[in-house]
């Protein structure tokens, strides 16, 4: 009974460490679009408060 005690905690042992190595890659992917959007988001307010900035001062 020991042996397959131990089979089923080593089983689930690897299966939580791939769970944990995919939560891992997509967090980092999560957060490098989480990046690129925050920087698009500050380029394309920037570019807008530059050409507001123009027009109210011509």
């Amino acid at each position: 009974m020991k042996s397959k005690r131990n089979s089923q905690k080593l089983r689930q042992n690897r299966q939580s460490a791939r769970l944990r190595h995919w939560l891992a890659r997509r967090r980092r992917i999560m957060t490098a679009h989480l990046l690129r959007g925050a920087c698009y988001g500050i380029g394309t307010g920037s570019v807008g408060l530059v050409f507001w900035w123009v027009e109210s001062n011509l």
